[in-house]
């Protein structure tokens, strides 16, 4: 029997680790490892297109899965390439693994053809970046990096040289048991003591929920009614916590709606669970803040905290919500629910024009359509820009959908690739890419990963000719809209081209039967929509500077927020809230 290699070495301990796929391009330097994939049948080797899809496509799949993902580059550019998609995944705390491939051994230092320095290069987008430098230390630096990924939640890169993934593996290397799962964490006992007597002094108590929430649904509920306090969320909070919520007050921050801004404000005590909302000037100064998150280099840096707690939200709540003092008075919570629905009842007596009927067709729409018509358990990937706002304000979440994007590193491009990655963790589950054409257009040629692998994945393009939220943020400015048109083809006959279903949408009353066919598809799809470029979104708070900035632009149809079927939840809210 022929001797193992270090390639096949570092597959089989991927596999190990539970890894299903490994994302990448070949290259001369990645050779031995996918051909150690090649004769592997626990893992399969996923070509794209471009390796920064590698990246998005893993991270996606982290995502989705919980579990550890991977993807690899070749030397030099080839694993340059994947740095803006571990970015994303870093920041998602997605458990990626990066295999950064890297130039001979001994060429290191001299200035050979491709030389990078990915050591020094993957240092800011990861938890762990190492180098393997001979056989012996692989099996050992290789488990550390997982472990590293799976138990601080993030990427960890391996560079490895391509002639030491040739050599010969050590026989009696050192392989431990794997951690593949994280613990949850419980606070402290003086955290708890604290937060419990800071609830029960407090009047009024908002909660405003991230993606720490996940999995503490019924938790969260439990002790906003035991409190009596509205519930807001940020955007990655939403898939987790704005379904089955009759304590729901919308969104705050720039994609925000309803009245999460207002109960975060007037409450005496904020808790914030589990998230780490980057638009501190939409968070209050002047109440008491409490935040609760596992990760405790968060803790703080957004806003001044009066205590900070280290631990998972779902373990924290189960020691608080026993202890706290139940409060009878609605007062602030009815008054904060009214708000909302009444926001929310003001965005659709303003808006009054016939969306149905409007050409081009607005963008609301769309997203209200596909909501509507997409499946309970669908995973939509979404694009940065204004993608975000309309995901934000009109995808429904019931327990069962996935909402992924680049919610945190906001990068372009990533509703495609993201959606390759949540695509082959489940052929049977309906995936859709809410995708910008400033965005698809900059990774397009991963669509043909679509077409290779028979992926069926659909594809939403809002197609408005424009990078729309640039424009905003221009308009913001009380600048002209310059740099910032697209002069694009006709995408749905490109896909044909590529052998996928394609229609193009320009009229509403199309809209519905192009969605169904390309639904009922069993292949790749792209609907091309034809979107109102002049179709804009502010925040349901904004500067007096920023009011400036729109008075000086040029005119734009400017919409104060869409509400989907969120106006019915928060209509269904009220029932409860008593009757003066």
């Amino acid at each position: 029997m022929a001797k193992q290699n270090v390639a096949e070495q570092f597959v089989d301990i991927l596999a190990r680790a539970g890894v299903k796929r490994l994302y990448g391009v070949v290259g001369d330097s990645l050779n031995p490892v996918v051909d150690a994939i090649r004769r592997n049948s626990a893992i399969d080797w996923i070509h794209v297109r471009h390796e920064e899809t590698a990246a998005f496509a893993a991270g996606a799949e982290a995502q989705v899965t919980g579990s550890l993902a991977a993807c690899a580059g070749s030397c030099g550019p080839g694993n340059l390439h994947l740095i803006n998609g571990l970015y994303d995944a870093h920041r998602s705390m997605a458990p990626v693994l990066a295999l950064a491939s890297h130039i001979p051994s001994s060429e290191i230092g001299l200035g050979y053809f491709q030389e990078t320095h990915p050591e020094l290069l993957f240092q800011e987008c990861s938890h762990y970046n190492e180098m393997i430098s001979n056989p012996e230390q692989m099996p050992r630096l290789l488990q550390t990096a997982i472990q590293h990924a799976i138990g601080r939640g993030g990427v960890s890169v391996v560079t490895m040289p391509g002639d030491i993934a040739s050599k010969p593996a050590p026989e009696k290397s050192i392989e431990h048991a794997l951690v593949t799962t994280r613990p949850t964490v419980r606070p402290g006992d003086d955290e708890i003591d604290k937060l419990c007597r800071m609830v029960d002094e407090a009047k009024r108590v908002t909660l405003f929920c991230g993606s720490g929430t996940a999995g503490a649904h019924a938790e969260v509920m439990e002790f906003a009614e035991k409190i009596k306090s509205p519930v807001g969320h940020a955007l990655r909070g939403k898939e987790w916590i704005q379904y089955d919520n009759p304590y729901d007050v919308g969104m705050s921050g720039l994609l925000g709606y309803g009245a999460a801004y207002e109960a975060t404000h007037e409450c005496d005590l904020l808790i914030l669970l589990g998230t780490d909302f980057p638009y501190n000037a939409f968070l209050p100064d002047d109440v008491k803040i409490v935040q609760v998150d596992v990760r405790p280099e968060r803790l703080g840096r957004r806003s001044k905290l009066d205590l900070a707690v280290w631990g998972d939200v779902r373990e924290t709540l189960r020691c608080l919500t026993p202890r706290v003092k139940p409060k009878s008075d609605r007062k602030f919570l009815d008054r904060m629910l009214k708000k909302h629905a009444n926001a929310l009842e003001g965005v659709v007596k303003a808006y009054t024009r016939k969306v149905e009927k409007h050409v081009p067709i607005h963008p609301e729409y769309v997203a209200s359509v596909l909501d509507e018509m997409a499946d309970e358990d669908a995973v939509f990937t979404v694009d940065t820009g204004m993608n975000n706002v309309w995901a934000a304000r009109y995808l429904t979440p019931n327990g069962r959908r996935r909402v992924i994007g680049s919610f945190s590193h906001g990068s372009m491009a990533n509703a495609l690739p993201q959606a390759i990655g949540a695509q082959f963790t489940d052929l049977d589950r309906q995936v859709v890419a809410m995708s910008g054409d400033g965005g698809f257009a900059m990774l397009m040629g991963d669509f043909l990963t679509l077409v290779q692998y028979d992926l069926p994945v659909k594809v939403v393009l809002f197609n408005n000719s424009s990078l729309g939220m640039v424009e905003l943020e221009m308009l913001v400015a009380g600048l002209p809209s310059y740099g910032t048109t697209n002069k694009n083809p006709d995408f749905a006959a490109i896909a044909r081209a590529a052998g996928a279903y394609g229609v193009r949408v320009e009229k509403p009353k199309q809209l519905q039967g192009a969605l169904k066919d390309a639904f009922k598809y069993k292949g790749p799809a792209l609907v091309d929509v034809v979107t109102d470029p002049n179709a804009l979104s502010i925040p349901p708070k904004i500067s007096a500077d920023m009011v400036t900035g729109f008075a000086l632009s040029a005119s734009k149809i400017v919409l104060d927020g869409g509400v989907g079927r969120m106006l019915q939840m928060a209509r269904s809210n009220l029932r409860n809230v008593p009757r003066p």
